[in-house]
């Protein structure tokens, strides 16, 4: 499993020292400009996505974030991202956190750091309701679409398929729609709403039980600031403990939503789960 270094171990390594100081910087400075700038989805629903209203950002991740930022005491600023920013985003400081459906990757993990996850997503696959296969293993070989730069994108190339990218799902959807792409993966809640959407109009789709993946939802940060980690790490226990992570999951994702989905996950040390990272 992966081991991350303790603060304490950290802090031994850097006793007296400027970088150690250095390390520290941003939740003090989070704390101090009393703004936490959470990097979320541009336009994901239910995690992110403006409301046709008011404009305004709504969804799963945007309120984890204002519940964070108000454990904190301070005001959340959300800022929407790309799919594929989300990692550069928060690497280079433009954010402190990335709070957007993040899964944990061998790559990822290489440029920025994770919080412990607050659920274990799946990547499923949609194919056409007509399709007589049931299984991943039978479309090997097969153009699959996809969000770039995303989990779902690395599950295709692990299942041996060609991945068809795309800046959002809806482009990913219209794909296999109009016949560029047998299928499409994404994570369980995007493919429940989509293969619901498809029975109103359109080609329907159908969804693959066996998932192309499975992966550690977390928090990125930027690296080396260990007392950022063990802040965001502690504020997503209280949250969980407190019943507050279900609040919100109820009000996006949970069975009186078009997803009709359970949380049954804790948040636990990432160390403490078995699972495949994808690369």
């Amino acid at each position: 499993m992966f081991k991350r270094r303790s603060l304490s171990l950290v802090a031994a390594a850097c006793l007296g020292g400027i970088a150690c100081a250095a390390q520290a910087d941003q939740l003090q400075d989070i704390l101090q400009r009393k703004e936490l700038r959470c990097g979320t989805f541009a336009d994901v629903p239910p995690f992110a996505a403006p409301d046709p209203k008011t404009r305004e950002m709504v969804g799963f991740d945007v309120d984890l974030c204002g519940a964070i930022a108000k454990r904190w005491g301070v005001a959340a600023k959300v800022t929407p991202l790309s799919v594929e920013a989300r990692v550069p985003e928060v690497k280079m400081g433009r954010v402190d956190i990335t709070v957007a459906n993040l899964a944990y990757t061998l790559g990822r993990a290489e440029q920025i750091q994770f919080s412990d996850p607050y659920y274990l997503a799946k990547e499923m696959l949609a194919v056409k309701a007509s399709d007589s296969a049931n299984s991943k293993a039978d479309y090997k070989g097969k153009r699959l679409a996809s969000t770039k730069g995303s989990t779902s994108e690395l599950s295709i190339k692990m299942n041996g398929s060609e991945p068809v990218t795309f800046q959002d799902t809806g482009s990913a959807y219209m794909a296999v729609q109009q016949n560029k792409a047998l299928g499409m993966v994404a994570n369980t809640m995007t493919i429940t709403k989509l293969v619901n959407q498809s029975k109103t109009g359109g080609i329907e789709l159908k969804m693959i039980p066996e998932p192309m993946a499975f992966q550690p939802i977390g928090i990125g940060m930027k690296k080396d600031e260990p007392a950022l980690l063990a802040k965001v790490n502690a504020t997503l226990l209280e949250l969980d403990k407190s019943g507050e992570i279900n609040q919100i999951w109820a009000k996006w994702l949970g069975p009186n939503t078009e997803f009709k989905m359970t949380r049954d996950d804790k948040v636990v040390p990432l160390s403490e789960l078995k699972f495949t990272p994808l690369p």
